[in-house]
């Protein structure tokens, strides 16, 4: 790989019955694999046929499931009710580390 270390990501739907600290378990999870960048995201029943959504999380909770994130080392957290797994993450990420690095 030519002494460049790959970024890994994860994603994971919200809305399917899930308890916070199962999400935070999760996230520690991830952190202990060191997974850099993790997405946070609304499920949304795509048809009759597949689960229902159990509750819509708060934009508030999408708020703090990111700090969460941050708090536990991740390079980037993407979270919001419309965020999917593709979200625009490398470009964001991208953006992020570039004011990270202007602001040190």
């Amino acid at each position: 790989n030519n002494g460049r270390r790959l970024l890994t990501k994860s994603s994971i739907m919200l809305g399917l019955g899930e308890t916070d600290e199962e999400v935070l378990q999760a996230m520690r999870d991830l952190r202990q694999a060191d997974v850099d960048v993790v997405t946070f995201g609304q499920y949304l029943r795509p048809s009759d046929h597949h689960l229902s959504v159990v509750e819509y999380v708060t934009p508030a909770k999408f708020v703090w499931f990111k700090e969460q994130g941050e708090q536990m080392g991740f390079k980037y957290v993407a979270s919001g009710p419309l965020v999917r797994s593709s979200y625009k993450a490398g470009e964001f990420f991208m953006e992020h580390m570039i004011r990270n690095n202007a602001a040190n």
